[in-house]
């Protein structure tokens, strides 16, 4: 099982200063990844119709991850770079298939790509896709598979319901087929993740819905003829469960045969980055201990 760490980039007031130092912390510990939130645009809440009811406002800062990665490209030798998750419905997929090529080739093929679909309309409409909203998930799934092609391809020839590519393609391409993983917390995420992804990152979940559920995607995979082995399932543990919980939730993610753990340390009142970094140490000793 792969250990990783989230950025806390929402109490990091945005110090560029703090994303090398806590990377290179991380990958110094042995971490085998680090995660990155995504938001483009924050909004208040206050007054809007249907309602905010996501946990991030226009007072928390997102560093872009694409961008972030690329910085970090140059600065990390080790370390798996995971969004998770890009809000892709609200993105030009072919600059996306773009700019993720170029990451995982500065990189050296450390990039995994983590897709969502959101839940933040007026982001949506602020980034000139008005209407766009009701249409995320269908229009996710046409990305999903244009990506697909681009990175294998140096020319194609594509039309779906919401993209038209005549003979045209990206260069340079990825020297692979950049690993997506979807994260999410519906029914129809599970199902999604099951048919087309290469694997799912849980977000927000308790340990024990994170296991029940992956128990269930597993059923999805073999109903649409895939191997389980295959697919990867990360669960994001929390700091703030406390350092008698660590060891217990671990184990249990490990038991259930989770392939990749992270833990978040946003939340759990820390002030500066030495506080996060210090607690991600503290998080990896309990973590090489099992």
């Amino acid at each position: 099982m792969k250990a990783g760490v989230i950025y806390p980039q929402t109490e990091l007031g945005g110090d560029v200063g703090a994303v090398k130092a806590f990377a290179q912390a991380a990958e110094e510990m042995g971490y085998d990844h680090i995660v990155i939130y995504d938001h483009v645009l924050g909004a208040e809440h206050e007054g809007r119709e249907p309602p905010l009811r996501g946990p991030y406002k226009n007072t928390d800062p997102f560093h872009e991850p694409l961008i972030t990665y690329a910085y970090l490209a140059g600065i990390t030798e080790k370390i798996e770079l995971v969004t998770g998750v890009l809000v892709l419905p609200q993105r030009q997929t072919a600059l996306v298939a773009k700019q993720a090529a170029d990451v995982d080739l500065f990189s050296n093929g450390r990039l995994r790509l983590g897709v969502g679909v959101g839940w933040n309309w007026v982001e949506f409409d602020g980034l000139e896709l008005p209407g766009t909203f009701k249409k995320r998930g269908r229009r996710q799934e046409a990305q999903i598979a244009l990506m697909r092609k681009l990175w294998g391809a140096p020319l194609i020839d594509h039309t779906d319901d919401f993209h038209r590519i005549d003979r045209a393609g990206i260069k340079p391409l990825p020297n692979r087929q950049i690993p997506i993983w979807l994260g999410g917390s519906t029914e129809i995420a599970y199902e999604r993740a099951a048919r087309i992804a290469d694997g799912f990152l849980f977000s927000g979940r308790t340990q024990a819905d994170a296991v029940e559920i992956k128990g269930r995607m597993e059923g999805m995979l073999a109903d649409n003829g895939r191997a389980g082995d295959s697919f990867g399932f990360e669960s994001i543990q929390s700091f703030s469960n406390g350092a008698n919980r660590w060891p217990g939730d671990i184990a249990a993610w490990r038991d259930a045969g989770g392939s990749h753990i992270s833990v978040v340390t946003m939340g759990a009142g820390f002030d500066s980055v030495d506080a996060h970094i210090d607690a991600i140490g503290q998080w990896r000793k309990v973590y090489d201990a099992g």
